[in-house]
């Protein structure tokens, strides 16, 4: 019997994507071993949307395991060898911009750090308002990284928000399966 592949699932705070991400997170714990993270920010934070205790309590529930949501429960990442593939679903253009930079100050970007660390495949899925904005430079830059991946995206609302991103959720799983081959999605404008 082979061994399921072991997936880590960030969320930060696109709060207005989460049906959309636990939705695909449902589907992908029915065949993966799944792990949940959620930034600090993403951990505490009451939104129009939900609560942040309902969000920690469906995807414990979904994942059977404790939410990592801290910088030390995430460090060990890549020296334990956690996951297989690291997905950032949804990735806010706040994050994007840290990790190009390599700012490591949410349990988010250390578990991507820690997933680099160990030349292992990290997927993001874009949500933000400044896709096409200032994150437009972050995205352009991450594409030239090794071992970083997108979801592919689309203009979700191109006449009321003209610069706004989202990603393919549909998508989310064939962008983890591609990552962990060493391939990027195609295409990824949608």
């Amino acid at each position: 019997m082979t061994q399921k592949l072991r997936i880590g699932l960030a969320l930060t705070g696109s709060y207005c994507t989460y049906d959309k991400a636990i939705a695909a997170a449902e589907k992908l714990a029915e065949k993966y071993d799944l792990t949940a993270i959620l930034s600090e920010n993403a951990a505490g934070t009451d939104t129009r949307f939900g609560t942040a205790e309902n969000y920690l309590l469906r995807l414990e529930r979904l994942t059977g395991k404790p939410v990592l949501r801290e910088i030390v429960e995430t460090e060990p990442v890549g020296p334990r060898d956690l996951f297989d593939v690291l997905a950032i679903a949804p990735c806010t253009g706040n994050t994007l911009a840290k990790l190009t930079a390599g700012i490591t100050d949410t349990a988010v970007t250390m578990a991507v750090k820690s997933q680099l660390r160990g030349g292992k495949p990290v997927v993001l899925a874009v949500g933000s308002n400044d896709g096409l904005g200032a994150s437009a430079r972050n995205i352009g830059e991450m594409l030239n990284r090794k071992q970083i991946y997108f979801v592919p995206f689309y203009q979700d609302a191109p006449q009321t928000k003209p610069r706004s991103l989202a990603s393919d959720y549909a998508l989310l799983e064939d962008a983890i399966l591609a990552a962990v081959r060493g391939e990027q999605l195609q295409p990824i404008l949608r």
